[in-house]
């Protein structure tokens, strides 16, 4: 990440919106807005599968043990940004789902790999699917669930206004796609 670039543009946005970057409490916000990017925009460096790599460990199950098991996490809390406005989507809560086939995942590698891809410029029908996609390849299992629901400050803060809506999301793969007792797993 260019930190030097972005503390430039951001001069710049400043002057641009009418501020003083000069003035005493701005001086070092292009600095801290840079850092604060290198932060919250983390996983934009990293592939899904890489993101699988780093957060996959797992531990091997007797598959005849786990042959009626769902691995179920339930309100993983993440933000993320969204990528037509790079607004803040937020009071996300991630439900993810798994069937085991042989090996089960840490159950903070869970959460850690919804936090990294959330870090990235988002769609949340996107990010439904990159945590399923990641959780896939993590586990070796096809049957996973996701569900996000989600605020987003680009219908909230700005144009409709609307402070109550929420963002629903279900990204569903292998047997979550027609097993509505697995589906059940990730609602509230």
């Amino acid at each position: 990440m260019d930190t030097k670039a972005i503390e430039y543009h951001i001069r710049g946005l400043l002057e641009a919106i009418g501020e003083d970057p000069d003035r005493e409490g701005l001086r070092e916000t292009p600095t801290r807005v840079a850092r604060m990017y290198e932060e919250i925009f983390a996983g934009i460096k990293y592939s899904n599968h890489e993101i699988a790599e780093m957060f996959g460990k797992t531990f091997a199950v007797d598959d005849s043990e786990q042959s009626e098991t769902a691995v179920v996490m339930k309100d993983i809390s993440v933000f993320s940004y969204c990528e037509h406005h790079m607004a803040l989507m937020y009071d996300m809560k991630v439900n993810v789902a798994y069937v085991p086939h042989g090996r089960v995942l840490g159950l903070s590698k869970i959460a850690r790999i919804c936090d990294m891809a959330a870090k990235r410029l988002q769609l949340q029908e996107r990010l439904g699917s990159d945590i399923a996609e990641i959780i896939s390849e993590a586990t070796g299992s096809p049957d996973v669930g996701v569900r996000i629901t989600g605020s987003h400050s680009c219908m909230t803060a700005r144009g409709i206004r609307n402070v109550s809506s929420q963002t629903l999301t279900k990204t569903m793969r292998g047997a979550f796609k027609t097993d509505t007792s697995l589906q059940n797993l990730l609602d509230n």
